[in-house]
């Protein structure tokens, strides 16, 4: 058995963005999040991710701006580190080694050189306690420092970073858990707590959420579950206390946050609206509705000029001023469970899985950004706890990426269920999947697998679904009867059943000559062809969980899971079990560009992986506790370049790579170190500009401009015109203030004539030009006459005179035109030098 040795699991793609409160720089023009164990940074105007800030080995939690250097962000992680970064150009400037996992960061520019952060109570990692204590940073030139000194703080926090906020100026920081409210104040070293009671007399809960302090008073608000806003005054005094409360949410407060004036007061929930207070007005408020989804963090740019709101479904929306929308950046979408299937589109090699409500997500991998979602239900979601509502529960891709089959599905009551088929083609002018059909109830109960038939001819399209009423029906795609309708479409070609059976999953082979339906513990093998019952596989009893054909030079094995821990390999030229293992497989996956089959197997709470051969007994690569939880989603994507592995354990990844979903709705894939170092080379070789996103046409703008500066470097340096400086009509055009501009008739024939170049001079340029060139020619000619008149010696040389004669080079006509004009230039200021 081999062990995993430099393979790795890890976050390549899909983390959260709305994990912590995102940063927006001073000039509003990046905005920075935490993402896995990378700090991501995404311009402002193009929604491109211009850099990501790795070298976090655990979770990032958040991330900070330095109040001494807007150019520079803290960045801390549960693996114990504080990161110092330049993030225009992504270098790592510093590493603060803590020690202990760290929840939160915060800093306040009155503090210089002081950075506080939350760990666990008592230097206990597994601690359920936090508190806040204060990081001195040294001045050493030293890349890593160990912190040796902690100062405690707060004694009893909370660990959302939410629920502290350093107060006006930074003279005292508040922070909420539960039900208390704790103010420090540094110069006086002393804390006020307040508290409120449970429940008010109306019922509502009284349970603080989070904090912000009001950046030019001494004014805190706090949220809470109840959906109030209170707005603490007088907290220097613990008894002299006084609040004012705001109230619009219909549930709980989730952040809360004052502009830099402190003029208004911003809040969001899970109604999906930014609502802006009014500080001094509290009665006059502003709303932006229908954001989409429930807002989880609200921040604001230095200057004023951009909000941004974190999305419950991994969105980052950015807002001009509370007006309007300017910009969305959206993660990968994460929903309590994936119905479907992790697929991979064949034509743009993207990850598809349920997304937003009703929607088919296409996630880029290499770019890790969603490229679009497909409105499969078709329908207006609406956000209500409790109400049933049309979800995609099936989905499935042909070979050629050409058709989409989903089965949406929704439940009412017990006995009532509405089931819908549909059919989609890929439109090559919208670049995107059109309804083709539309099939109501397809099957009486609900349907348990669907698949394609990976078949060689292209005529000839068929997809199969399995259900819960003991059939399997074969769906194919039939051309119209008559000229005069609008096109193919789909239509019940077959109906199967076993001894009334209830089939459980399926499979086609890779050259689609035989289906593989499972009727509990009974494989049956049609042919699709004749729709001929050819064979029957049965094994120990238990009910087939998976079904997987082999690939390539392993085609003839089909293999299978059942119930009862067994993985069952059987062989389709003799009809019988070629060899068994018992195993809890809970996915059983195969790679389609090589025989590699990839088992998911459950155990001691943790979920461990063994990639094999189906003709092989030896794995080719196991790995242990990969996550914890089950495994249940999983699929092979095909590389864009092949890797050139010849390790015997990280050839499986050669020309496919693994991602898998864990329990929590994390995306992990496996990789090498080689790989690592690969992506690491390439990122640093690699310098974008700052101020412009990394789009496909900058990348391919840009590497056309770098081979014709390799190829031509003083052809285009000499082409190129000099733009015209100093110009007096551009001057007074540019500074001029607008209201005592002349119209744009008058001063537009003054800056056209300040463009133009003087034809006299030209025409001066020229005649010189043609003169030399005359005096040129005829001075050629006198010497060519010379040249010929002079006689050649006729008295013969040496072989060695006559072989360092040959060794001298000719002139050419550019060097004898150089000489003639070295020859007219006027010595005489060197004869002047000369004479004593």
């Amino acid at each position: 058995m081999v062990e995993h040795g430099e393979i790795r699991v890890v976050h390549r793609g899909g983390s959260k963005i709305n994990f912590r409160q995102p940063v927006i720089t001073n000039d509003s023009r990046f905005l920075l999040c935490a993402s896995g164990q990378c700090v991501k940074v995404f311009s402002t105007s193009t929604e491109e991710c211009i850099h990501d800030l790795r070298g976090h080995t655990d979770l990032v939690t958040g991330v900070l701006l330095k109040p001494s250097n807007h150019l520079q962000v803290y960045s801390c992680s549960v693996d114990g580190t504080v990161k110092l970064w330049d993030f225009t150009d992504g270098i790592l400037i510093k590493t603060y080694v803590i020690g202990y996992p760290i929840y939160s960061i915060r800093a306040s520019a009155k503090h210089e050189g002081v950075f506080f952060v939350v760990i666990p109570k008592k230097g206990d990692k597994r601690s359920e306690f936090f508190q806040l204590v204060a990081i001195h940073t040294s001045l050493s030139g030293d890349q890593i420092v160990e912190v040796q000194e902690l100062s405690d703080v707060l004694g009893d926090v909370s660990s959302d970073p939410a629920a502290i906020h350093f107060g006006k100026g930074g003279e005292y920081i508040a922070s909420v858990k539960g039900l208390q409210l704790e103010v420090y104040f540094f110069r006086k070293n002393k804390a006020f707590r307040f508290y409120l009671k449970e429940s008010d007399k109306k019922g509502g809960k009284n349970t603080f959420t989070c904090v912000s302090c009001h950046p030019k008073e001494d004014c805190i608000a706090t949220g809470h579950e109840d959906g109030k806003i209170r707005l603490w005054r007088n907290f220097n005094h613990s008894k002299e206390y006084t609040y004012s409360t705001l109230h619009w949410h219909h549930n709980a407060v989730s952040s809360l946050c004052f502009t830099p004036e402190g003029t208004n007061l911003l809040s969001g929930g899970i109604e999906s609206v930014l609502v802006q207070w009014r500080y001094d007005q509290e009665s006059q408020r502003d709303f932006l509705p229908r954001l989409g989804a429930a807002i989880t963090h609200i921040a604001v740019s230095p200057d004023g000029a951009l909000f941004c709101t974190s999305h419950s479904d991994n969105k980052i929306t950015i807002i001009q001023s509370c007006v309007k929308v300017s910009a969305v950046i959206q993660g990968l979408v994460k929903g309590d469970s994936v119905r479907t299937d992790l697929l991979v589109d064949p034509r743009s090699k993207s990850l598809v899985l349920n997304g937003k409500p009703g929607h088919l997500q296409f996630y880029s991998l290499q770019r890790d950004k969603l490229l679009y979602n497909l409105d499969i239900v078709q329908q207006e979601y609406i956000h209500e706890s409790g109400l049933q509502q049309f979800e995609v529960v099936k989905a499935a891709f042909d070979a050629s990426g050409s058709w989409l089959a989903t089965v949406e599905e929704r439940k009412q009551k017990v006995t009532e269920l509405e089931l819908n088929l549909k059919l989609w083609a890929f439109d090559e002018q919208t670049q995107s999947f059109v309804l083709n059909t539309t099939i109501s109830a397809p099957h009486e109960d609900r349907i348990t697998a669907m698949c394609f038939c990976h078949t060689t001819d292209s005529e000839t399209s068929m997809v199969v679904s399995t259900s819960r009423d003991g059939h399997f029906k074969a769906w194919q795609l039939a051309t119209p009867a008559n000229s005069e309708d609008e096109g193919p479409s789909w239509s019940c070609d077959f109906v199967g059943a076993y001894h009334s059976l209830v089939p459980e999953c399926c499979c086609f082979s890779a050259d689609g000559s035989l289906l593989a339906v499972s009727f509990q513990e009974v494989v049956t093998v049609w042919s699709p062809a004749s729709w001929e019952l050819l064979t029957t596989l049965s094994q120990p009893p238990g009910a087939i969980r998976n079904l997987c054909f082999g690939r390539l030079s392993c085609s003839k094995y089909l293999l299978g899971t059942t119930a009862n821990n067994l993985l069952c390999c059987w062989n389709l030229l003799t009809c019988s079990l070629e060899w068994s293992t018992s195993m809890d497989v809970s996915l059983l996956l195969a790679d389609p560009l090589s025989e590699n089959m990839s088992a998911f197997c459950c155990q001691a709470g943790n979920t461990d992986l063994f990639v094999f051969k189906p003709s092989e007994p030896r794995p080719l690569f196991s790995h242990k506790a990969i996550c914890s939880g089950k495994v249940t989603r999983a699929v092979f994507a095909p590389r864009e370049e092949m890797l050139e592995s010849c390790d015997e354990n990280s050839q499986w990844l050669n020309r496919s790579q693994l991602y898998f979903l864990t329990q929590y709705m994390d995306l992990m894939t496996f990789t090498t170190k080689a790989e690592e170092d690969h992506l690491m080379a390439s990122s640093k070789q690699h310098e974008i500009d700052d101020s412009v996103a990394m789009t496909p046409f900058y990348l391919l703008l840009g590497k056309h401009r770098q081979q014709e500066n390799q190829e031509k470097p003083s052809s285009l340096s000499a082409e190129r015109t000099p733009v015209p400086q100093g110009s007096v009509a551009i001057k007074e055009l540019l500074q001029t203030p607008a209201h005592v501009l002349p119209s744009t008739s008058f001063l537009c024939s003054m800056v056209v004539q300040s463009l133009l170049i003087s034809v006299k001079d030209s025409r001066e340029e020229n005649k010189q030009a043609e003169e030399e060139m005359e005096s040129e020619k005829e001075e050629e000619d006198s010497e060519e006459e010379m040249e010929s008149s002079i006689l050649k010696p006729t008295q013969p040389e040496s072989a060695g005179a006559e072989a360092a004669e040959s060794a001298v080079p000719a002139l050419t006509k550019a060097q004898h035109r150089d000489l003639r004009r070295l020859k007219k230039l006027d010595h005489s200021w060197l004869s002047g030098l000369l004479d004593p």
